[in-house]
């Protein structure tokens, strides 16, 4: 099952602000569930993937503001599965 979630043209402040509040819904998720980690390897885990996601949100602005001032496509599907039982 497929849910696209962004499909279209928009202005750079527009693509950057829908880009950024993407981010912050994600890096929110994993501070709440450093709040209820129970292992200091999740919490490492978590620590790290919230630095990643900023890092690559400073990336997403420094390409924008360089190649961008016309406008940005954005396409984002996500992607949804079960995974399949194991045969006993």
């Amino acid at each position: 099952m497929k849910l696209q979630l962004i499909n279209g043209q928009f202005g750079p402040q527009e693509a950057l602000s829908i880009l950024t509040r993407l981010v912050d819904v994600k890096v929110k998720y994993h501070t709440s569930q450093i709040d209820l980690s129970a292992t200091e390897e999740d919490v490492k885990t978590r620590e790290r993937r919230i630095r990643d996601l900023q890092r690559e949100l400073d990336e997403v602005r420094r390409y924008i503001d360089k190649y961008g001032p016309e406008g940005i496509s954005i396409q984002a599907d996500i992607s949804i599965s079960v995974p399949e039982k194991v045969a006993a």
